[in-house]
């Protein structure tokens, strides 16, 4: 255990199975960590080595704009940091609690969590018309109605989007960072899909890399703060829990009270601070595992894409079903029409009526999805969230025995 937990080198270092530049990368990790072990516990924030390589990330990503490590936080997944932030927004009460602007459909670590912080959720819709586009107009309906009953003090943006797979434009991105700015809004920008970007024409854009590039005053008093994550992109390691938060604009006595409140939890888990030091930090051309590792990464991000049209295609064509083009992220999330029939027997077994078409496909088919109701969807929609995920082949089979099922659901209850 001395070997491979102390303070020598860990066999597997010495292993001729691993590239050089792997080993090397795996003794530089173990070197920064407390007594050069992973069982260790780090500093709160996170071990300091990896946050400066987050930063250079983040620096690299957004074409050389500055990333300060001090304001990079480790977490344990992107939806630890996300908890946390949202905890320091919690104030007043009654018709003074904190409103946080959410887009519907949205990812229910968001509900959740208002709901278990006493804060209040404040829906705004993403427009289904135009590929879940973000509409200010939308923003400011979703905002004014909110002051009756609340306060808003922050507005929440999942780009790429879950469960919706929409990559918002750059002008929308802008929008809303003057929507916020003119609001007093502090923004929370959820990217962690950020390396899942598929359709043609779609392009990430960072919310810190068009703030910084808006310039005064928005580039220097709009608060913002956003989550990166090893559960998505191509390594989809989300059982190690690693994720960061940076953080622009934040007042230094409330960057005090974020690292207190991290602090609480000891630390996020090494492990996962190791893995997300390998997402931030890959091979570089000159490494000899680059070309193994570009042509992993190649073909892990072009099966996916390929995953992506064949379901929008799928859907598209079958009756009843319809679907927005799959930009990015994991999911597609087709609406789903049914019958009235349908509607009413659900209503009779106290079920969403997407619900229960979910469950029966589950019992008649084996295919498990997630009805639309549990994200939020407008009055009279149906949908539910479908993963890209499985292998090509299999999910051709799912998509056709799913398309089978809601063409004989339909005429059942017709």
């Amino acid at each position: 255990m001395h070997r491979l937990w102390g303070r020598g080198p860990s066999p597997s270092c010495a292993s001729p199975n691993f590239p050089d530049d792997a080993k090397k990368r795996a003794e530089r990790i173990l070197q920064a960590c407390g007594g050069h072990s992973l069982g260790a516990y780090s500093i709160s924030s996170g071990i300091q080595l990896i946050r400066e390589d987050v930063a250079q990330y983040i620096e690299r990503r957004d074409g050389g704009i500055p990333a300060d490590p001090h304001n990079v936080f480790l977490s344990t997944g992107a939806s630890d940091a996300i908890v946390t932030v949202l905890k320091l927004l919690v104030a007043g009460e009654g018709h003074t609690r904190t409103g946080v602007l959410i887009p519907i459909p949205q990812y229910p670590l968001y509900s959740a969590t208002l709901a278990e912080l006493g804060m209040v959720q404040v829906d705004y819709y993403l427009d289904e018309e135009r590929a879940w586009a973000l509409d200010v107009a939308e923003l400011h309906r979703a905002l004014c109605q909110a002051r009756d009953h609340c306060r808003p003090r922050a507005l929440c943006v999942i780009n790429p989007g879950n469960p919706t797979g929409q990559v918002q434009t750059r002008e929308c991105i802008e929008a809303v960072i003057r929507f916020a700015f003119q609001e007093r809004l502090f923004l929370l920008a959820d990217e962690v899909y950020q390396d899942n970007v598929y359709a043609a024409g779609s392009q990430f854009h960072s919310f810190k890399k068009v703030l910084m590039e808006m310039g005064p005053p928005y580039a220097v008093q709009q608060e913002l703060a956003s989550f990166h994550s090893t559960s998505k992109g191509y390594m989809g390691e989300c059982g190690f829990r690693g994720g960061y938060v940076e953080v622009v604009n934040m007042d230094p006595a409330v960057q005090q009270q974020m690292l207190k409140l991290m602090s609480v939890r000891l630390c996020p888990p090494v492990p996962g601070q190791a893995l997300l030091d390998l997402v931030v930090s890959p091979p570089a051309p000159t490494d000899p595992s680059f070309m193994q590792f570009q042509a992993e990464r190649q073909a892990v991000l072009a099966e996916l894409a390929a995953k992506a049209r064949l379901t929008e295609q799928v859907f598209s064509e079958a009756p009843g079903i319809s679907c927005n083009p799959v930009q990015g992220a994991m999911y597609s999330f087709p609406r789903v029409q049914l019958p009235p029939r349908a509607v009413q027997r659900a209503q009779e077994l106290g079920l969403a009526p997407d619900m229960f078409f979910c469950l029966c496909l589950l019992e008649e088919t084996g295919i498990c999805v997630v009805p639309g109701s549990g994200f939020g969807q407008r009055e009279g929609t149906y949908h539910f969230r479908m993963t890209i995920l499985p292998p090509l082949e299999k999910l051709q089979l799912l998509l056709e025995k799913l398309t089978r099922f809601h063409a004989k659901f339909t005429l059942e209850y017709s």
